[in-house]
C-alpha cells in the first residue's frame, strides 16, 4: 500500500514536528506521573479505563503526526509554471465585486479563517492549473464564478 504524501509548507512541517515532540513529552509525563495505581480486585477501575482511553487517543494522534512528518512533501514554488495556480500560490480572486486573496495549501494546513484553502477543496480544485485572467466556476449549493486577478509565489 502506497503512503499518502502530505503537502506542507516549511512552516507547516516545523509546526507539525513541534506538536509531535510536545505530544511525546506529554505522553511520557502522563505515563510517569498520571497513571492510576492498579489494585488487584474484581472490580474494573474506571480511573484506569479512562487513562487507557486517553492513552489510546494520544497514541493515535502521535502515530498520525509521525506519518505526516515521514511522508511530508514540502510545497515549493513551481519552476516553470509561475503563471498558473499550483500548491503554494497566493491567488487574488474577484467574485461578485469582492476581492479576496487566498494561499493554496495542502489539507493539513488549510484554515479558511486565515485565507488558507486546500488544493482539495471545491475552490482549490477549481483554481489548480488556472491562469491570471481565467474565470473558474465553483458549484455547490450556489454557483460562484471567480476571476483570477493575480497569482504570486
Amino acid at each position: 500500500m502506497k503512503n499518502k504524501n502530505y503537502h506542507l509548507t516549511e512552516e507547516g512541517l516545523e509546526r507539525t514536528r513541534k506538536e509531535l515532540e510536545r505530544l511525546k513529552r506529554f505522553r511520557k509525563k502522563k505515563v510517569k506521573y498520571g497513571a492510576p495505581q492498579c489494585f488487584h480486585s474484581e472490580d474494573v477501575d474506571p480511573e484506569y479505563l479512562n487513562f487507557r482511553k486517553d492513552m489510546s487517543f494520544l497514541d493515535s494522534k502521535i502515530a498520525k503526526l509521525e506519518e505526516v512528518v515521514k511522508n511530508a512533501e514540502i510545497i515549493s514554488p513551481p519552476k516553470g509554471k509561475r503563471k498558473e495556480v499550483c500548491l503554494g500560490a497566493f491567488v487574488t480572486l474577484e467574485a461578485n465585486g469582492q476581492v479576496d486573496k487566498f494561499h493554496i495549501v495542502g489539507t493539513m494546513e488549510a484554515d479558511p479563517a486565515m485565507d488558507k484553502i486546500s488544493n482539495e477543496s471545491l475552490v482549490g480544485k477549481a483554481l489548480m492549473g488556472a491562469k491570471e485572467g481565467d474565470e473558474v466556476t465553483v458549484s455547490s449549493k450556489i454557483e460562484v464564478t471567480y476571476k483570477i486577478k493575480k497569482i504570486s509565489y
